[in-house]
């Protein structure tokens, strides 16, 4: 079954605040095999000019496709999540996340289309920090493939 279409620009509400920690960003430099100094010393980070150690770009991902959950799981949607692949991911920043940053994010429907079958999720999520300053938008394609035909 297509996905509704009428879905598209329709925005969900704020995620609850997310509180950055250091040791989070630590961690997630060691997963991802980046020895960056300004992911795990402070020092290092405020030579660079920043108030604290930064995370690496992708970390926002684990906050962002969190909050698109609001969108995948909305029953209305119509969207079969055991069919889901990840097709793209981009980020747009307006500066860094900084260890100790609150963030929240808003998820949109940006486009649902159809293609060959399958159903193609575009959704964007608007990060902003406590004070309500853009902090980056992440960008996410979802494709639900097709089902398969019986043989």
């Amino acid at each position: 079954m297509a996905l509704d279409q009428s879905f598209t620009g329709r925005t969900y509400p704020p995620t609850e605040p997310y509180e950055v920690g250091r040791e989070k960003i630590r961690e997630f430099a060691v997963a991802i095999g980046d020895a960056n100094p300004a992911y795990t010393d402070p020092a290092a980070a405020r030579a660079l000019g920043h108030p604290d150690v930064i995370a690496p770009p992708t970390f926002v991902f684990s906050i962002t496709f969190a909050a698109a959950e609001m969108v995948t799981q909305d029953p209305k949607l119509g969207l079969d999540y055991s069919r889901v692949v990840h097709g793209d991911q981009k980020f747009r920043y307006s500066r860094p996340v900084v260890a100790g940053d609150v963030l929240t994010v808003t998820s949109v429907i940006e486009s649902v289309k159809s293609m060959a079958g399958n159903d193609i999720l575009d959704i964007r999520g608007d990060v902003h920090d406590a004070a309500g300053e853009h902090v980056v938008t992440a960008y996410t394609k979802l494709v639900a493939r097709a089902p398969e035909e019986d043989k």
